[in-house]
């Protein structure tokens, strides 16, 4: 009888030559456990995903009442669903007043393609710009959007009029012109490890959007649901997107995402023509109904509140002469080592160590803290010691 570790090898559709092979079995706050009883640490979260913890009771108990009222009954849109309409009121109610409408996916990757179709339906133009080094998904489209070669160059050709700048260079922004539909941008620019850019940078890019009469997008994917110290990031920012891109942290660990505009601006997806963006699964009624669960979690729990103070005591433990730079959104950390090898050693130690950690996808040298918000200050201490010990065995 063939291992469970071997079918995952011989029958699953690998991503890599080194899967961290862990076999998880239970996953419960903080905490991951692997067919051999071991406790993990979760720094991961999912790459962001499980903000409110994993299997939170409030969303469990919401994931089990709705799949025993209906799950799937048709494709998005069609049917009135409670739970679909339930979180979008309750996702607009939490942002400013022209970002009113949502049209519901299953990922941050959809919620991109959704977001770029809708800017050039409505301005009918298509030139999009995106950053240098940012991720907004794998899928075709996101990924003709993603400013990283190495990750694009065996699967052109992509989207035609696709124009890449630095991040935080406002001497670039001028490639937004009139013929361009939107830039698509991270608040923080999460995979080249942890680079967030100033509100005035971004109020220039909005100025300069209005002046030439593009939309702009806010990939929000890694920096919503309380992830930086506020609901979503923008609003840390004070400047509002023409369309919010959201996902990860949105389904409390179930799959769902979605693009967030003003009425008027989605309403051009429902004529010429006519279904101009559709799915089947996007706005499932059991992740929509976690959806709501997780936020309601997030609010009642103040988790936001104190998401400053665990950055900072994550600051305070994590202070070594081989972290040569620590940066850092509220729980979106960084910790930049010398090398690759360096860092690739500390996070196999920590794996060791029963701590997950992992590294940027533009930035292999430094390493990744991305938390559940419901981490404690136990927890953290106890994580922080461990990585300490990777670091110090790895000099």
């Amino acid at each position: 009888m063939p291992t469970t570790r071997e079918l995952f090898l011989q029958y699953q559709a690998q991503t890599s030559d080194a899967p961290m092979g862990i076999n998880c079995v239970k996953a419960e706050g903080v905490k991951i456990y692997d067919d051999k009883g071991k406790e993990y640490i979760d720094l991961i979260a999912g790459i962001g995903v499980s903000n409110v913890g994993h299997c939170h009771p409030k969303v469990v108990k919401a994931v089990q009442k709705q799949a025993e009222q209906y799950m799937h009954l048709m494709v998005y849109g069609e049917y009135i669903q409670s739970p679909q309409a339930l979180l979008a009121e309750k996702i607009t109610s939490l942002l400013d007043h022209s970002l009113n409408n949502v049209y519901f996916v299953n990922s941050g990757s959809e919620a991109v393609e959704g977001a770029l179709k809708l800017a050039k339906r409505h301005t009918g133009k298509r030139k999009i710009v995106s950053c240098i080094n940012a991720y907004h998904g794998s899928t075709h489209g996101a990924l003709s959007v993603m400013g990283n070669e190495f990750f694009k160059q065996n699967f052109r050709p992509l989207l035609p009029e696709v124009y890449h700048i630095n991040q935080g260079q406002l001497d670039e922004i001028n490639v937004i012109d009139e013929d361009t539909a939107a830039i698509i941008i991270e608040p923080v620019g999460a995979e080249i490890g942890v680079n967030p850019m100033s509100s005035e940078y971004f109020k220039a890019l909005q100025k300069r959007c209005r002046e030439v009469g593009a939309l702009l997008i806010f990939d929000e994917v890694q920096t919503g649901f309380g992830r930086c110290g506020s609901m979503f990031y923008h609003q840390a920012l004070d400047v509002v997107p023409d369309i919010l891109v959201l996902a990860k942290g949105m389904g409390g660990g179930m799959p769902i995402g979605a693009f967030i505009a003003n009425e008027k601006i989605m309403k051009d997806l429902s004529h010429d023509p006519v279904l101009g963006h559709i799915t089947t699964f996007g706005g499932h009624p059991v992740s929509c109904a976690a959806s709501l669960a997780c936020i309601n979690v997030i609010l009642e729990e103040k988790l936001v509140d104190i998401v400053a103070v665990k950055n900072q005591l994550f600051q305070s433990l994590l202070k070594h002469k081989a972290i040569k730079d620590f940066r850092s959104v509220g729980l979106m950390i960084a910790i930049e080592f010398e090398s690759q090898a360096f860092n690739f050693s500390v996070i196999r130690k920590c794996i060791d160590k029963g701590v997950l950690t992992d590294w940027f996808l533009f930035n292999d040298s430094s390493l990744r803290i991305a938390p559940p918000l419901t981490i404690s200050e136990q927890e953290i201490r106890q994580a922080c010691a461990a990585i300490l010990e990777a670091i110090e065995e790895t000099c």
